[in-house]
């Protein structure tokens, strides 16, 4: 499929197979659960819900047998962690799109950047301070992953500057990769002292969706709709700037303006991601180059798909990473690496025997 014929009945296909995806995530696991037996658990999740919320009652408890269980795992287990993988991957991948448009970088990304790392370090200091809000508590963490999140992307960004005024590739990625061991090394020394908390915060410093419920799939839902919703609108600027930032200008593109959006845009996705699923590398980096392949430069098509490029990888390296070494569970981020890394390496030999 070429960029020039990717148009609607493309993005049609997309969303089909992202949707065929939650299915096949939904259906497998450690206990594996037919098909039609977890649609028809959603669907009656679904309809109980419904009927709750517009007639006041309440959804009568799952009773005994195999019919139970289904209609337990399914709504209350499986679904919202796949739902929490899908939006994590899209916030990630939709941000990597973006930041490698605005440094003109093709290696930028959360994780190469230390964006993530930074993040990860504002998770942990809440989870280690108890930083939370009483109505909602996985607020606090999120805010403190977003904020160091965007201050980790400023800071990175000013000492490239100061060791660069072009803001070269190798500059940014060199300042980004020991900013990223500095962070690392300040998180190892908060898990020293962090007690009872080592062990869990050790696993989700490198990826996991255990647990995650509604509350974080309607939290990634808001994020994403309003932060990816206005990344999506600067997608004409972001063409605009990969023939340079004074040729932008000429064109009528507020630089300082669009640079501000998406810094703040993008510190936001990584930040709620990182506070929901912990450090999941090469999403964000990988799936825009993939999609790349099909979409063509054109962000205008290129970003949406790699909303739905995201989710979909991510969905199936959680699917892995649950079923991989049943019952032990991997986590997620050793997946994405694992699989990321070989795709890469993939895409920079083909690209290098293209030219």
């Amino acid at each position: 499929m070429t960029s020039k014929g990717f148009k609607a009945p493309a993005y049609v296909l997309f969303a089909v197979v992202t949707l065929a995806t939650v299915l096949l995530c939904t259906a497998v696991g450690s206990v594996y659960i037919p098909l039609p037996d977890a649609l028809a658990a959603i669907w009656n999740s679904l309809t109980s819900w419904l009927s709750g919320a517009f007639m006041g009652t309440s959804a009568a408890a799952p009773t005994g047998g195999s019919v139970a269980t289904v209609a337990d795992i399914v709504p209350s287990v499986r679904l919202p962690r796949v739902l929490c993988a899908g939006l994590v991957g899209a916030a990630l991948a939709v941000s990597g799109c973006a930041m490698q448009g605005l440094l003109k970088n093709p290696l930028a990304d959360g994780s190469t950047l230390g964006v993530s790392a930074g993040a990860s370090l504002g998770a942990v200091l809440a989870i280690v301070f108890g930083l939370n809000l009483a109505a909602l508590p996985f607020a606090g963490t999120t805010i403190m992953a977003a904020l160091f999140a965007f201050l980790s992307l400023l800071t990175i960004l000013a000492l490239a500057y100061r060791l660069d005024y072009s803001l070269s590739t190798n500059t940014i990625i060199l300042v980004g990769v020991i900013f990223g061991m500095f962070v690392s090394a300040l998180i190892s020394i908060f898990i020293v002292f962090a007690g009872q908390q080592a062990a869990h915060i050790i696993f989700w410093t490198m990826g996991s969706l255990q647990g995650r419920g509604y509350e974080y799939v309607l939290m990634l839902l808001l994020v994403l709709a309003v932060f990816g919703g206005i990344l999506l609108s600067l997608r004409r600027e972001l063409n605009a700037f990969a023939i340079g930032e004074d040729n932008a200008r000429h064109l009528g593109v507020d630089v300082k303006r669009v640079k501000l959006l998406v810094l703040i845009c993008t510190a936001a996705l990584i930040g709620a991601a990182v506070s929901v699923g912990g450090t999941i590398a090469f999403v964000g980096l990988v799936t825009p180059h993939i999609v790349r392949m099909l979409t063509g430069p054109n962000h205008a098509r290129l970003m949406p798909a790699s909303l739905f490029g995201g989710a979909i990888f991510l969905m199936l390296c959680d699917l892995i990473a649950r079923t991989a070494l049943i019952p032990r569970e991997l986590p997620i981020g050793v997946i994405t690496s694992i699989i990321g890394a070989v795709i890469f390496v993939r895409i920079f030999f083909v690209t290098r025997k293209v030219r």
